[in-house]
């Protein structure tokens, strides 16, 4: 019943907005300046009394008093069928199932059963005799909570004696309370996607949506209203048809589920296993998952069955179907195109249609493929090299005449490196040859040559002399020397005739190169 009777002319209010103007329960609340609770009571009971608007003429309060507040002294003989509780709050996780409809369905057994008022009031204190977290109402096939223990597990390595922190990973189902607990290595994003795919597949379907707390890995900004998912987490999500809401910043009701999920974990299992040593990730999970099948099959203590039952019958055929391929972990970053047109992924070039040079592309990288991405649409797609310093290039990426490079061409460079010194020259050319395509080697001599202006020319020339005599023609090879001062210390110099050579024989010119751009 509400906390007080409100007065005629408010009760008419109500109906008048409710059964005429066909306003929400919220907005009238506001409108008569009450509770949302209130209004939602006198609209169940103005139903119940099949009242509408406008009132029968002639009714007077004390009439309609005894409608909305029928006295129950009639209703509360011992032999009045009573309503199984337990099935009615296992009922209300079925998708569209209220509380008004079971009670319809309970007066339509029992039509001398008790009024709707009555069977909110009880179910409410009912339910307030269980647990919290089996309290709540989730729908079944709704939602999955998940976060990692505080508790972490160590592991022993049988060679060398070390002691490793393994993080216990939590996921709980909503409605069913069915329970997936593992151990991995870290909490870094790899570990987190890998967590959950294993998740759903424990399962045997996916939930509608995945309620994470702020974790950098899933959360990649915290904000209240807002919060920033994950790329990859969000690839995932995509991958599976789930919708991320992170729990909101300051709000322990948001993951209460997940919450006493972790502490169970954390109390029936992590704490039987304080006393053994493990010393492998395998073992571990071997032991977590005969005991993690234990607490799922454990029978509730005040509702029927278990949380192994529950998924069976009301969770799993509520969850939507697998995909026939369980997601593959992709990173997500964003990078400019170079002046080659390519793009850097782990130290390997990649490239892209030349039109897109100075853009900012998504590259989504998988152990297998690598795909650049501009404003949402694929623009290129390679198998995944892991050859650090070397070029995947598609001839289709490159301009037909390379016009549009004239201004940075394999000439401008040797006219670059000649302002600088012979051995800078030398070792110009040489990053040229020992590419494919001239082009390639842009990305590298703009990285050298620059090393002047931070370095002066001359010791740039210093550090070229010095490169080429042990063998490297990298950038990170060259700015080490520099970095380290070696290109002050004293070395052999190349034999002049090779010096004096650079401006002749082993110059191929400028008209070489131009024949190969045109």
């Amino acid at each position: 019943m509400p906390a007080e009777r409100l007065s005629m002319r408010k009760t008419q209010e109500i109906l008048r907005l409710k059964f005429s103007c066909g306003l929400s329960n919220r907005d009238i609340a506001k409108s008569i300046s009450g509770s949302r609770s209130t209004v939602g009571d006198y609209v169940l009971r103005a139903k119940a009394a099949g009242l509408s608007w406008p009132l029968p003429e002639g009714m007077d309060e004390a009439s309609l008093e005894r409608l909305l507040f029928p006295s129950v002294t009639k209703v509360t003989r011992r032999d009045q069928p009573l309503p199984v509780w337990p099935e009615v709050h296992a009922e209300l996780k079925r998708k569209g199932v209220t509380l008004a409809l079971l009670w319809q369905e309970y007066k339509e057994r029992n039509p001398d059963g008790y009024q709707y008022s009555w069977f909110c009031q009880h179910y409410e204190q009912w339910r307030g005799t269980i647990d919290l977290v089996m309290r709540q109402n989730y729908r079944a096939g709704e939602k999955i909570f998940v976060d990692y223990a505080g508790q972490t597990m160590d592991i022993v390595d049988q060679h060398t004696g070390e002691v490793k922190s393994a993080q216990i990973f939590v996921a709980v189902l909503g409605a069913s309370n069915y329970t997936h607990a593992e151990a991995t290595w870290t909490q870094t994003l790899p570990d987190w996607i890998g967590s959950h795919v294993r998740a759903f597949s424990s399962f045997g379907g996916v939930p509608e949506v995945v309620v994470p707390d702020n974790l950098k890995s899933g959360v990649t900004k915290a904000c209240y209203y807002e919060p920033d998912i994950n790329p990859t987490y969000q690839d995932m999500a995509s991958h599976y048809g789930i919708v991320v809401l992170p729990a909101r910043v300051r709000e322990p009701r948001d993951k209460a589920k997940a919450e006493t999920g972790v502490q169970i974990v954390e109390r029936q299992i992590l704490a039987k296993l304080r006393n053994h040593t493990f010393f492998s990730l395998a073992e571990l999970n071997k032991e977590i998952a005969h005991l993690l099948a234990e607490l799922n099959n454990k029978p509730f203590q005040k509702l029927p069955g278990s949380r192994q039952s529950l998924l069976e019958s009301l969770e799993r055929p509520a969850l939507k179907p697998l995909p026939s391929i369980p997601y593959q972990f992709a990173e997500w970053k964003m990078a400019t195109v170079h002046i080659d047109y390519h793009l850097e992924i782990d130290r390997h070039y990649y490239s892209v249609p030349y039109q897109l040079v100075g853009q900012r592309l998504d590259s989504r990288v998988t152990a297998t493929t690598v795909e650049f991405f501009h404003k949402g649409k694929r623009v290129a797609s390679h198998q995944r090299s892991y050859l650090k310093g070397r070029h995947t290039t598609v001839k289709e990426h490159m301009p037909e005449n390379h016009r549009q490079y004239q201004e940075w061409s394999p000439e401008r460079f040797l006219r670059w490196a000649k302002k600088i010194g012979p051995h800078t020259v030398i070792m110009t050319e040489k990053i040229i040859a020992a590419r494919a395509h001239p082009q390639q080697a842009y990305r590298s001599l703009l990285g050298i040559l620059r090393l002047g202006t931070s370095y002066t020319d001359q010791r740039l020339e210093a550090a070229c002399s010095r490169a080429l005599i042990i063998g490297t023609t990298s950038f990170r090879s060259v700015e080490s020397i520099l970095k380290t001062g070696l290109d002050s210390k004293a070395i052999p110099s190349l034999h002049d005739n090779e010096a004096d050579s650079v401006q002749h024989q082993n110059i191929r010119g400028a008209d070489y190169y131009q024949t190969i751009i045109h």
